[in-house]
């Protein structure tokens, strides 16, 4: 049989008969088989991602295997290649890989080199819904805060589904065996292909219009794949469910099942069935619960009673404990007052202030005899010490009249001269005097400004004049000015 290559290339034919000569090594055989593969063009190949490892924490490479219904294949994507990636690598997603074979010949095991690879069907669906779904969550659409509280017990529930389906009588049927006085409103819309979406914004819309409103709106379907689902996945839906002015409780698919509107709705349950048992807890177990909060409510109050019973007996006895200690305290101090002489007797008082006056006023007059006795003691005393005090007087006496008689002959003799200087010093000055002039008869006259007036060209009519005299002044008013004619001039 001819055995061929993948190159096309038909290789020469083997011995018939090889000998050990003729044998190759597992080098060679190695390298024959890696020729082999690295002949082979690069393809794309589609596969299920499996066994997915990596990036690894030392290389970065990822190290999986690809599959389909009947065969695996070992794969290998460089880090240099997934760090360029548009989505990461899991588990179960159906990826387009492009690259080619190799060889490891240290153990011959044979793997594909992924130089690129993209999503591929369901997985591109999933990664739109991926990137959808952080989109809303960086607007806060998911944020557990938005989130409204459902009511633990609703009366009024509006259901958005299809009609034609199984799945709005499992709800009426479900919330009808948990609590049969919950109201039913059921509003019809496609759960599922075109125009899906929009039918199920207005049902959204007409149910939140109902008045009275409903408590919650239950938004279901059954299960199915992933296409199905889709519906779930619009973003025009999933805005309009986080912004319904009633809370919304999503049961969509099975439990694997998550989609957007799961997401941003106030309340996600994983089937229809759980998302009605969720708004309608059974009437045995609002019966039991009341019950039970009825004997809690019971022992709480008798708690309660007994307890405030036990303190108030306590206060009480306490009360008349405290009432006793304070009388017997009162009776005790009026007793004491009563004792008190200035109550028993007030005659008691003025005679006991008496009587210490008159030991006040004995102890005074002793003590004013002590005292006058001491003082004669001490003048008694002071007089011989005076009289000896006064023996050096009349030897100073005559010391002081001796230099008073030296003085009185000295002062006249040291004073003559200077008086004389004096004398003729006034009388030098007497006759220099203005007054001695004015004394014989002269003036002299002054201006208004109070200036010595030296010429009688200093006035004029009318301005005024004051006039020294020896003995006063005289004040005037110019009446006219007469001017002497000057020596040498003829006139």
């Amino acid at each position: 049989m001819n055995v061929w290559n993948l190159t096309a290339e038909k290789p020469p034919a083997p011995p018939s008969a090889a000998g050990e000569d003729d044998a190759l090594s597992v080098s060679q055989a190695a390298e024959l088989a890696a020729g082999a593969l690295h002949g082979v063009p690069k393809i794309t190949v589609l596969g299920e991602v499996t066994g997915f490892r990596g990036p690894n924490a030392r290389s970065g490479h990822c190290y999986f295997q690809i599959k389909d219904e009947s065969a695996a294949l070992d794969c290998i994507v460089w880090k240099g290649t997934y760090d360029k990636r548009a989505f990461d690598l899991r588990d179960g997603l159906q990826v387009l890989f492009t690259g080619t074979f190799d060889l490891y010949k240290p153990t011959g095991k044979m793997s594909f080199k992924a130089s690129s690879f993209t999503l591929a069907g369901e997985g591109l669906l999933r990664q739109q819904v991926a990137q959808l779904a952080e989109r809303l969550r960086r607007e806060g659409l998911m944020e557990p805060e938005r989130k409204r509280r459902i009511p633990v017990f609703c009366t009024r529930v509006a259901v958005v589904t299809s009609l034609s389906g199984a799945v709005v009588n499992d709800v009426k049927r479900t919330l009808r065996r948990r609590n049969p006085l919950v109201e039913v409103i059921c509003v019809g819309a496609k759960v599922q292909g075109e125009g899906a979406p929009a039918e199920l914004i207005e049902g959204l819309r007409r149910a939140a219009a109902i008045t009275p409103a409903p408590d919650c709106i239950l938004l279901v379907r059954g299960g199915g794949s992933f296409e199905d689902l889709m519906t779930f996945n619009d973003e025009e839906l999933a805005r309009a469910v986080a912004a319904c002015p009633v809370p919304v409780v999503t049961g969509i698919g099975h439990e694997p099942d998550n989609s957007i509107c799961d997401m941003v709705s106030d309340r996600r349950c994983s089937t229809p069935t759980a998302a009605a048992e969720s708004v309608a807890p059974e009437f045995a177990e609002l019966v039991n619960v009341l019950d039970m909060r009825e004997q809690r409510l019971q022992r709480s109050l008798s708690a309660i009673t007994s307890s405030a019973a036990a303190d108030l007996d306590g206060r009480a006895a306490r009360l008349g404990r405290a009432t006793s200690a304070l009388l017997g305290r009162f009776s005790l101090a009026i007793e004491g007052y009563a004792s008190r002489p200035c109550l028993a007797d007030p005659a008691h008082v003025v005679d006991r202030r008496r009587a210490e006056l008159a030991q006040t006023s004995d102890r005074f007059a002793q003590a004013c005899d002590r005292s006058l006795e001491r003082h004669a003691a001490s003048l008694e005393r002071m007089a011989p010490r005076l009289v000896g005090s006064t023996t050096g007087l009349a030897r100073k006496r005559h010391a002081l009249d001796l230099a008073t008689s030296q003085l009185r002959a000295t002062g006249p003799r040291l004073l003559s001269a200077p008086l004389a200087s004096l004398g003729r010093s006034a009388a030098a000055l007497d006759a220099l005097s203005p007054l001695k002039v004015l004394a014989r008869g002269y003036s002299i006259a002054y201006d208004g400004d109070g200036r010595v007036a030296t010429s009688a060209g200093s006035f004029a009519p009318g301005d005024g004049l004051r006039v020294r005299m020896a003995d006063g002044d005289v004040r005037a008013r110019v009446d006219e000015v007469s001017l002497a004619p000057r020596p040498g001039r003829d006139d």
